[in-house]
């Protein structure tokens, strides 16, 4: 969860004339698909093991960021969940990541197209079923693996959105991510969401 996140959060902001950044960046999402799921299944396969390693360090050392922006938003949010519950960081990335794009959609419309097309191969229909498509193929991604990617499912309720967002308004944390789009109530719509 933590490798495939921090791919989206340095690729999925809006489209910067960047085709070899987001064909790496794809390329990684892809591999984590197909070789997550072996690891889970059996965590002495050698080759699946070294494929979701080598996926998950050049996720986060610098190549797929160079010349574009990021959105590490899921990230402060999801350390908030981690920090009120104790749930563990890639589970929380797992509930937020889905409601962001959700709370987000029109603004991050163009990259979640391409990365629908791309990434899950979603061609058919309107721009908003595959928007919803890319989506809930994430969502279905996650769940395979076991994560669960609803608050409820960890007993949080709108008590904890509640808190997290007058934490980040305390901090003044009040325009995250790529073009300061998460603003508080963002995170708020984010999460509820997921509930």
């Amino acid at each position: 969860m933590d490798a495939f996140v921090h791919v989206v959060e340095q690729y999925l902001t809006y489209p910067v004339n960047a085709p070899i950044q987001d064909r790496f960046a794809e390329a990684i999402l892809i591999t984590l698909i197909e070789e997550a799921p072996k690891v889970y299944k059996n965590p002495a396969d050698d080759e699946a093991m070294s494929n979701l390693m080598w996926s998950a360090t050049m996720a986060l050392n610098g190549l797929i960021s160079c010349g574009v922006p990021g959105d590490w938003s899921v990230h402060s949010i999801g350390h908030e969940l981690t920090a009120l519950h104790g749930i563990d960081h890639a589970r929380t990335l797992a509930v937020v990541l889905p409601g962001l794009w959700k709370a987000l959609r029109e603004e991050k419309k163009n990259k979640l197209l391409q990365y629908g097309e791309r990434v899950w191969k979603i061609y058919e229909g309107s721009e908003d079923d595959r928007v919803n498509a890319a989506i809930e193929k994430t969502v279905s991604f996650f769940e395979s693996l076991g994560v669960m990617t609803r608050l409820s499912e960890y007993n949080v309720g709108i008590d904890t959105i509640d808190k997290i967002v007058s934490r980040f308004e305390e901090r003044n944390w009040l325009e995250l991510g790529d073009r300061g789009l998460t603003t508080p109530e963002v995170t708020r719509k984010a999460l509820e969401f997921q509930l």
